[in-house]
């Protein structure tokens, strides 16, 4: 299914001529507002082309999806990164309904999830976790709506690894901050729609610096994933102008949580040592609550 992604205007252009009258209709639909069509259910889409629901469905069919579902997924992949935020923006209609805000939202992160697990490769994923633990020094850079991600990955890998980096911007120069790269580190960059031009130009640096590419992102079209020599794949299905990292949080938390069980008995010890500092300087709340009253 990934090459249809990668030219599926040209698949509806082939088969346009071998469809029917209705499905002919929806194909000019999709060719001159595939923007709007990634987003619409199979019955929208019919009802704006004046079709029924099941010619929708027999033409994702005609083109060779197992249904409409596939389809609509291989449209948003074309456009996800193609989408000014004002046509994100615009996607929200789709949640004008303020009673059921809530529920939808949370339904659309668990089918990232739920399309993560089932398509995520246990194997990249154990490689992966080898990588890291095995580095010299471990970069993790992700910039603009990866950031929060990379400083996620960063704060908790810094309290098992001494090796670990986070690459933002700030004093120095992202490629500054990149020079000492060698051989034996490794890169993880994390990238999600829209994808950071500068991530990329970062990760073609280090590739020629020969050392591991980790690359996090939501598809195997993303452009760090054609030089990352891992990849793990947590979706992001867009919600609206919110770019939603549920599923890659959760994954970052899979690995963090990987990699401390392999240095479960030496950070023990490390722990404990930052509870009593905690303790000491009151890092955190702990008092009693009847102190309280």
């Amino acid at each position: 299914m990934e090459e249809k992604n990668k030219d599926l205007i040209t698949l509806i252009q082939i088969n346009f001529s071998r469809l029917s009258k209705g499905q002919r209709l929806i194909a000019e639909y999709i060719l001159n507002h595939y923007d709007k069509a990634a987003f619409m259910t199979a019955s929208k889409l019919g009802e704006m082309v004046g079709v029924s629901e099941s010619t929708v469905v027999r033409f994702a069919n005609a083109l060779g999806f197992a249904g409409y579902p596939s389809l609509q997924r291989a449209l948003q992949e074309l456009i996800k990164n193609k989408l000014t935020t004002v046509q994100r923006l615009s996607m929200s209609n789709n949640y004008s309904d303020n009673s059921n805000l809530l529920k939808k939202i949370l339904k659309a992160d668990m089918d990232n999830i739920r399309s993560t697990i089932e398509e995520i490769s246990n194997d990249e994923f154990e490689k992966v976790v080898d990588c890291i633990y095995n580095a010299n020094r471990v970069y993790i850079i992700g910039l603009r709506s990866s950031t929060t991600l990379a400083n996620y990955l960063g704060f908790y890998l810094s309290l098992i690894l001494d090796n670990v980096k986070v690459v933002t911007y700030g004093i120095s120069d992202i490629f500054e901050q990149l020079l000492r790269v060698n051989k034996g580190d490794v890169v993880i960059g994390i990238s999600y729609p829209r994808y950071s031009r500068r991530t990329l130009e970062a990760l073609n640096y280090v590739k020629q610096q020969e050392c591991k590419i980790i690359g996090i992102t939501d598809s195997f079209l993303s452009p760090i994933s054609g030089i990352a020599d891992y990849t793990l794949i947590a979706k992001s299905n867009m919600i609206s102008f919110v770019d939603s990292l549920v599923a890659p949080l959760s994954l970052i938390n899979a690995l963090i949580i990987a990699i401390g069980m392999k240095e479960k008995n030496e950070i023990a010890e490390y722990f404990q040592k930052l509870e009593t500092l905690w303790s000491e300087y009151n890092v955190y709340d702990c008092k009693d609550k009847k102190d309280l009253f």
